[in-house]
């Protein structure tokens, strides 16, 4: 299990070649989320929301400015037998130029005792991928399939994928997957993965993190976050519901806009809560609606702002 505690990340802002004091960016502010064996993790967020950070916090790069990041209960910073559980797909795989794949292969199953020379020569009979081209010579989508190859085969409990299906074609984004997938399930691994890809997360994880500004939205299962936001459309006679009709009768409201005698509104809440505090309006026409995992996005983002600035001036 991973858990997070209370951890904030703070970037110093830097003068010329040295930290500034007192001033910085900070990065994450006060997450706390548990990740529990077996599943698989979705983590959403704006540009620079922090994900990335996150990630690299809990696989011990990065410490944490206050809080912990635990492993299996062990402090997973500047600690060997913790970092041994995860392996790290970073979003960027230029360090890894100069290797060829089997030179990769090599320079990993040295450094974890779990690499799986079974696990990987399967793997790139699987991918046909050349052993002895330098990866350099590799197209993008090729060495996401290497790193994603060496990772698995260093046959760790904890994977961790930052944006590690981006240059992939459809087709192979899905056959990359399902390897995952088969590869997870088969030894009960967790893995967690950034994307901006929510239709992805929501077909790949069954839990979900929305991360913004470094503040932690939500956390849950995916079902239980879809469950907790609708759609509703009112129609009376006697002249459109009102935004303040809504919140007086105790809804959540994150977007509203009327046309006519008909308001539609996006509110937090269940169904049954929702669909019984509408029934107070006396309307000729109540809807509810389920949200999209990707539409909840949106609206929680736009609920705090995200993108104001850009659309004032289109």
């Amino acid at each position: 299990m991973i858990e997070i505690s209370n951890a904030s990340m703070v970037f110093a802002k830097r003068g010329v070649g040295k930290a500034v004091s007192g001033e910085g960016f900070k990065a994450l502010d006060n997450i706390s989320l548990t990740i529990p064996d077996g599943c698989i993790y979705g983590f959403l967020g704006s540009n620079g929301a922090g994900k990335s950070t996150l990630l690299r916090m809990m696989c011990g790069v990065y410490k944490t400015e206050q809080g912990s990041v635990k492993i299996d209960g062990e402090d997973v910073f500047d600690n060997p037998n913790a970092k041994a559980k995860i392996f790290f797909v970073n979003d960027e795989t230029v360090q890894y130029t100069k290797f060829t794949l089997d030179g990769l292969a090599k320079y990993f199953a040295s450094y974890y005792d779990s690499f799986s020379y079974e696990i990987y020569n399967r793997l790139v009979s699987q991918l046909q991928l050349p052993r002895t081209k330098r990866m350099s010579e590799f197209s993008k989508g090729m060495k996401r399939q290497a790193v994603v190859i060496i990772g698995l085969s260093c046959n760790t409990k904890y994977l961790l994928l930052d944006e590690a299906f981006d240059g992939l074609d459809p087709a192979m984004r899905r056959f990359i997957k399902q390897i995952i997938i088969n590869e997870l399930i088969e030894r009960q691994a967790t893995m967690v993965v950034s994307s901006h890809n929510i239709v992805e997360i929501n077909e790949l994880c069954d839990r979900a993190m929305l991360v913004h500004k470094g503040q932690m939205i939500f956390a849950d299962e995916i079902d239980n976050i879809k469950s907790g936001f609708g759609k509703i459309q009112l129609a009376r006679k006697s002249g459109a519901v009102t935004t303040e009709e809504l919140k007086n009768a105790g809804l959540d409201v994150m977007q509203y806009s009327t046309m006519g005698s008909v308001s539609q509104a996006v509110v937090r809440g269940s169904e049954e809560e929702i669909t019984e505090k509408m029934s107070v309006f006396g309307c000729e026409i109540s809807e509810f609606i389920p949200l999209t995992l990707e539409e909840i996005f949106i609206y929680e983002l736009e609920a705090r702002g995200y993108g104001a600035e850009i659309n004032q001036h289109i």
